[in-house]
């Protein structure tokens, strides 16, 4: 090999590091490059390997390592165009089979939030979501590192002792024991971050999360059968149906376990929400964001309602789900109307969100009011996004509590690329 291709070869070799590592393990495969000796040339790979321990810079370097590895493994390879299944009406979801993954729609995510207390009574939020990807990359590559599959994840806690979100993050490529999201039954896990469904016919799920600052200990166990979104599992996301997605919810989680502040830790209990979704094209070319509300209501009930939103900030398309002893009632897009009550300014990003609602849904009328303002999720170090996820109560036109859940705003700052 030229002196001139040198240089290229170590970089390539710092790529398979990269790849054979999550996110969390970036640290080793710096060390592996640095064995490596290297003259004055070779200087671009030094500084990226030192700037890797920035968070962004650090995301970039993943992105770029899932893009070129699978040219460098395999450079003769022809580059074949990826055809993504559509998300249609009729499909009949069958559990525990769709609880697992889908690889072949191009994303997919499982998301669980919840309002949780501890022993004194004090309130919590959580949020765990694993996030799967295909990214259609040279999916012929015959090596096991070409990237296939891509998982992402973040968690948090909302605690208003602590006044804002405590947050982290995992990225990486499916493979090597260190990523799997598998198919037929909830088991998806980065590391030791992990969202299990458990053996045994009862229907409990396990969530566990080491994460900066903070550690989730999390058993949730169903009471209700899986609550089918739109029209039977088919949740359409704009004015056309190719904007779709398949999607279940599981609320009235009946959670307890433990969770760790710092030094602190809780013994908890509380409700739940899980939520799976996976599409192929989940967003059209005119949404900019999407405003969504996951609930459970203190009669037993629970109400999912979203809006996808233009760059004007005009309603795009909306639906809602009530469900109660007496059934499960959908909503048509002129029937859900989203009306900000209170805005709140992020003193990091500058982002402005509106963080108090009031939410018409068919003959129903509801407020949302913030567990804390300070739910601002800045996960540009893995998906790129930064959204604001947070816990709300859900009240009457009275200020009476119906219930307790999780809002999610996205494309405040930027608009949300999937």
């Amino acid at each position: 090999m030229s002196r001139e291709s040198q240089p290229a070869r170590r970089f390539g070799r710092w790529v398979a590091a990269m790849m054979a590592t999550s996110s969390k393990s970036v640290a080793h495969a710096c060390r592996v490059v640095r064995r490596q000796r290297r003259k004055p040339r070779d200087g671009f790979v030094v500084s990226a390997v030192k700037s890797g321990r920035n968070r962004a810079v650090r995301a970039v370097l993943i992105a770029l390592s899932s893009v070129l590895l699978p040219m460098l493994a395999w450079p003769q390879a022809d580059m074949e165009p990826v055809s993504y299944p559509e998300v249609v009406p009729g499909y009949a979801m069958e559990f525990p089979r769709d609880e697992g993954s889908h690889p072949q729609y191009r994303t997919e995510w499982w998301y669980v939030t919840g309002w949780l207390q501890d022993d004194s009574g004090a309130p919590l939020g959580f949020q765990v979501t694993f996030f799967r990807s295909r990214p259609g990359v040279d999916e012929a590559n015959p090596s096991r590192f070409a990237a296939k599959q891509v998982l992402f994840a973040h968690a948090a806690v909302s605690d208003p002792r602590v006044g804002k979100l405590l947050r982290d993050e995992r990225a990486a490529r499916e493979g090597f024991g260190l990523a799997v999201a598998r198919q037929d039954n909830l088991d998806v896990s980065i590391d030791d971050w992990s969202l299990r469904k458990g053996s045994g016919n009862e229907s409990v799920y396990h969530a566990q999360v080491a994460a900066e600052g903070f550690t989730l200990q999390l058993d949730l166990r169903a009471t209700q059968q899986p609550l089918l979104q739109g029209q039977q599992g088919f949740s359409q996301k704009g004015p056309d149906p190719s904007s779709s997605s398949y999607y279940y919810s599981l609320p009235q989680l009946q959670a307890s376990g433990q969770v760790a502040i710092g030094k602190q830790r809780y013994t908890v209990h509380g409700i739940a929400w899980l939520d799976h979704e996976w599409s192929s094209s989940i967003m059209d070319a005119q949404a900019q964001g999407w405003d969504w509300l996951g609930a459970n209501l203190e009669d037993g009930g629970a109400v999912m309602a979203f809006r996808m939103r233009t760059a004007s900030g005009e309603r795009h398309w909306a639906a809602a789900t009530w469900s109660n002893a007496a059934g499960r009632q959908t909503f048509a897009p002129a029937q859900v109307e989203w009306s900000t009550l209170r805005r709140w300014r992020s003193p990091r990003t500058g982002i402005d969100y509106p963080v108090e609602w009031r939410v018409r849904i068919g003959e129903h009328t509801i407020r949302l009011h913030p567990l804390m303002d300070d739910q601002e999720n800045d996960a540009r170090g893995s998906t790129g996004t930064i959204y604001w996820e947070g816990a709300v109560q859900v009240l009457d036109e009275r200020d009476r509590i119906l219930g307790r859940g999780y809002l999610e705003l996205t494309g405040y700052g930027k608009r949300v690329r999937l």
